[in-house]
């Protein structure tokens, strides 16, 4: 009964973590037209699947501490060792399915962050063309010349 629930949220999670990649892919095409609206609700949409997802996690998390009572906080490797039949290759290929998603995911956002370092690089360039830095004031004697008179009460030249 356990691993069935297992299973169940396994699938979910795989299909949340599709729906992120698919999210991950848009976000690239909006940072490339420099749409900021769209990124900012493609954000939202993104927070939402994480929220969604840290909640499917706890789920995953008491079931899988039920199917292997013995640790603390079991993980899937863990709970293949207890199953087996059908089951067991059912998790072991939503496994896989979401290691491979998870990692398109990783790969997307580091794409994506390069993309808004560039455009932050060329925002900074553009600013720095547009309006380019003052010399810096110091209030006092330009650094080349100095006082010709001491700083004394006394003047030891006359």
């Amino acid at each position: 009964m356990d691993s069935e629930k297992l299973i169940a949220v396994m699938e979910k999670l795989l299909k949340l973590h599709q729906s992120l990649c698919s999210l991950a892919e848009r976000k690239t095409d909006i940072v490339k037209k420099g749409d900021m609206d769209a990124l900012t609700q493609l954000l939202k949409e993104e927070q939402a699947h994480i929220a969604a997802i840290k909640k499917l996690e706890g789920e995953r998390e008491s079931i899988a501490s039920r199917i292997v009572p013995i640790l603390d906080k079991p993980s899937i490797s863990d709970c293949l060792n207890f199953l087996e039949g059908a089951e067991k290759e059912k998790l072991q290929q939503i496994r896989s399915e979401l290691f491979e998603t998870v990692h398109q995911i990783k790969g997307k956002n580091d794409l994506n962050q390069q993309l808004i370092y560039q455009s932050l690089q060329f925002v900074n360039l553009s600013l720095n063309l547009i309006a380019p830095q003052p010399d810096t004031i110091n209030y006092g004697p330009e650094a080349g010349k100095r006082k010709s008179q001491s700083s004394g009460m006394f003047n030891s030249r006359a």
